[in-house]
């Protein structure tokens, strides 16, 4: 069985933007094409509610591209038990109250149990400072 990787909305706009002039953009781009290339045969993808939200803003090409990109992919449900921990997220300010999309797309990976989230986002996910304090609570709601 492969292990399950939720795929954040970051990974989508890197994937599928226009080729970047951007030093670090440019790099990003191409990690993630090389990983997104791979990543099937390895991980089970997944993805939820709120990636398709996020993925359905923006310019119409932009949408339909990473739309494309995730078709067919598992759509991970909404639940009480996600809300619960987005609400336990932002309450013990884990996730600022500002990002509630970025507390549930850490929610709905945890309480569905998938192993890896895969993520560009520095700021409020992929960040060292507040990673304990998501680990934490999420471990506390179990």
């Amino acid at each position: 069985m492969k292990p399950t990787v939720y795929v954040e909305t970051s990974v989508l706009g890197y994937l599928t933007s226009w080729p970047s002039g951007h030093l670090i953009v440019a790099a990003r781009q191409k990690t993630t094409r090389d990983w997104w290339r791979d990543a099937p045969a390895k991980y089970e993808l997944v993805v939820s509610e709120a990636v398709v939200r996020e993925a359905s803003a923006g310019d119409a090409q932009a949408i339909q591209d990473r739309l494309a990109a995730i078709q067919g992919l598992p759509i991970l449900p909404p639940s009480q038990e996600a809300q619960d921990l987005v609400d336990a997220l932002l309450a013990q300010a884990a996730v600022p109250t500002t990002e509630p999309e970025d507390a549930a797309h850490i929610a709905l990976a945890a309480v569905n149990g998938i192993e890896y989230l895969v993520t560009w986002n520095f700021k409020h996910i992929a960040n060292a400072s507040v990673r304990k304090q998501i680990n934490s609570v999420c471990a506390g709601a179990g």
